[in-house]
Order: C-alpha cells, then sequence, then structure tokens
C-alpha cells in the first residue's frame, strides 16, 4: 500500500511492513496530526478525519499502554459519511522524542513520533541558554531524529557580535551538529532550511515558549496557520501553542509544533550506558578515558584527565556539571522505571492468579 497521498505523509516500507495482507481488508492507515486527551484528528487518503481509541486501545492505555501520539502511524476503521474514525491498533514507531512526564512519576511522555529532524529552537534575545540546549540535544540523540539548532530572532540581536557569541557558545556544546540562524518575523535565513524540507519527511521544532517556533511554521506554510503573539516589554516570548500539531508545508514537507516545555527531564533509555548523554558530551567521554585510573571519581586522584582540563580552563565547569546531573539524573529515571515495571507486572500476574482461583477451569 504505497499511495501518492500516504507517501506524501511520510509512509514508508518501515510502516508498510508491518502491516498485514489481512488487515487491508478491514483497516485504512492514517497519520495522527493532532492528539488531545480523548480525541485525535488523523490524515490519510480520506482527508482529515476526527477520530477516537477503540475500547480494546482505551483499556490498554489505562493499564499502562502508551497512546498514539502527533506524528505516529495508525490503523483505522473510518466512517467516511461521519467524518470520523476509530483507531484500532498504533505501528511501532521509527523514532520517537521523549521526555519524563511531568510530576512524579516514572513514566515518559511522546512529544512527537516518526521524526527526520529535530529542530532545537532558541531565541538570541534572553531565552538563549546553553545548559537548556544541552538538554534538548540528549533528548534529540536518544530520539534517533537528526538534531539541528536554530537560534531564532536574529532581528533583536543588539550587533553582529552578539549573534556570532551565541554560535560560538553552541558550536562549544553541539558537536557535528548544524547550527543555523535566523529570523522568522523578518524571513532572514530560511532558506537554510531548505535540506531539511524535503517531501515526505518530517521535522519537529522543540523549545521554550515564545522563541518563535509558531511564526516560523507561518512563515514556511505561507500562511496564517497558527496564533502567535508579540515578544513582552520584558523581552520574553509569550505562550501561545497549547497542543501539539502535525503541520503539512506547501513543498511537501512535513513539521510538527509543540508547546514550550518547561520542564525537561530525560526519559529513561533503552540502554544503562546512557549512549545520548555521551553523544552530547563527547568531549567529556573522551577526558574521562584518558585518566589514568578507570574507576576514577575526578576529584582528587591523580592523574586524573578531567580535573586538569577543569584547572587549565579547556572544560567549562558548567558543561562538566551540566553532563554529571544528566548522568545521574537518567541512571535515577532508569531505575524508577525498572522498579515501575517489575511492580505491574507483579500486579499483572496477581490479577491472573486471582481470575484463576475463581475460575480454576480456565485455560492458560
Amino acid at each position: 500500500m504505497h499511495s501518492e497521498t500516504l507517501n506524501a505523509l511520510g509512509w514508508i516500507d518501515f510502516f508498510a511492513n508491518q502491516v498485514e495482507p489481512e488487515e487491508h481488508r478491514t483497516l485504512s492507515f492514517a497519520r495522527v496530526s493532532e492528539g488531545h486527551r480523548n480525541s485525535y484528528r488523523v490524515l490519510g487518503e480520506s482527508g482529515e478525519l476526527f477520530a477516537e481509541l477503540s475500547g480494546r486501545m482505551r483499556h490498554e492505555v489505562e493499564l499502562g499502554a502508551e497512546p498514539p501520539a502527533v506524528g505516529d502511524w495508525v490503523g483505522i476503521s473510518a466512517r467516511l459519511d461521519e467524518r470520523r474514525a476509530t483507531i484500532q491498533r498504533c505501528l511501532k514507531r521509527m523514532t520517537a522524542f521523549r521526555r519524563k512526564e511531568v510530576g512524579n512519576t516514572a513514566r515518559d511522555q511522546i512529544v512527537a513520533a516518526n521524526v527526520d529532524t529535530a529542530f532545537i529552537v532558541s531565541s538570541l534575545n534572553r531565552d538563549f541558554n546553553p545548559r537548556r540546549i544541552e538538554r534538548y540535544l540528549t533528548m534529540a540523540w536518544e530520539s534517533g531524529a537528526e538534531p539541528v539548532v536554530l537560534l531564532t530572532k536574529a532581528d533583536l540581536c543588539a550587533d553582529a557580535s552578539q549573534a556570532a557569541a551565541a554560535m560560538a557558545d553552541v558550536a562549544a556544546i553541539a558537536h557535528a551538529v548544524k547550527i543555523l540562524t535566523l529570523s522568522a518575523q523578518a524571513n532572514m535565513g530560511l532558506d537554510a532550511l531548505s535540506p531539511y524540507l524535503v517531501p515526505g519527511k518530517t521535522c519537529v521544532l522543540l523549545g521554550s515558549s515564545g522563541v518563535g517556533k509558531s511564526t516560523l511554521v507561518n512563515r514556511l506554510a505561507g500562511e496564517q496557520l497558527l496564533v502567535t503573539r508579540a515578544i513582552g516589554d520584558d523581552d520574553t516570548g509569550k505562550h501561545t501553542t497549547t497542543h501539539r500539531q502535525l503541520v503539512q508545508l506547501p513543498g511537501g514537507a512535513m513539521i510538527i509544533d509543540t508547546p514550550g516545555m518547561r520542564e525537561l527531564g530525560l526519559a529513561a533509555t533503552a540502554s544503562t550506558g546512557g549512549e545520548s548523554v555521551v553523544q552530547t558530551f563527547e568531549e567529556i567521554e573522551r577526558l574521562i578515558s584518558a585518566c589514568r585510573f578507570g574507576d576514577c571519581l575526578h576529584r582528587t586522584e591523580p592523574g586524573c584527565a578531567i580535573k586538569a582540563a577543569l584547572d587549565a580552563g579547556t572544560l567549562d565547569a558548567g558543561r562538566y556539571e551540566s553532563y554529571i546531573k544528566q548522568k545521574r539524573e537518567l541512571a535515577w529515571q532508569n531505575r524508577r522505571v525498572d522498579a515501575s515495571a517489575a511492580r505491574a507486572e507483579k500486579e499483572r500476574w496477581r490479577k491472573i492468579n486471582k481470575m484463576h482461583r475463581q475460575n480454576p477451569k480456565h485455560q492458560w
């Protein structure tokens, strides 16, 4: 099933190979363009439909399964006369940008799914924060998407040296990552996005409230699709986007706008080694491998490459502190998720055993 409509939405063999032949007789496939608490909008061969989860999927979500996210591909039973659909299944994701769910919980939250490029957006006014960019980079590497840093609102810089200094700060922390400076409001530097805005490919905009994500989407779309507000007197942006939304651009690419995220808790990773943190802080990992002792604590041990670099000023103390914080946070979150999964599995078997006791004839 490779119709032009689905191809334009990003349908590739990775997703088509997950569909059994008999499913084509009962289901059609669509991409989630908006997700709310109990409802969705999906895009497919029949255009845009309003959708809800099937009873089985709702039950699975109540038991802890992940609900569909914006960017997901789903199998639907469509009711075209009503312009509605029921989501029957969610296909495996090619990539997924995750963060820890807000609050005291071990659960993760999918911010965007099946993304090719993650645009990490930071404005060049008072929002600029290298430590936050580091955290977004770790999340982007973990997602499987290619990160690109966008420094927006270049027109608000007092002079060219301010933008150059910010570029240098980002270059020092975003090794091998493309860094672009632009202004959507002034229509500056947008041509540099062309290599990423390819037909059938999907990008996501990630960043704080007010950095210009929605303005950028409107500029790329050539029309006012998303509501925007001017920055305040204190030079801070105003929150406008309230939910994630996938937008098809005139050139054929897709872009997902996301609300600003105040909390950027690292999600649990598939590997305990924290390869995403390693990618973000690769120069620190190289220094650690040069320490004299394999179990060096990087405090007072002789031959410590980290301590030598800090003393010499070749390693920024703030960056090293950020590295330690992310490593500890990731290890803590992985432990919490493991413990939570163990409790959930124990509870599942408790229910199964209870059912078996109540009905001894039940066949396992």
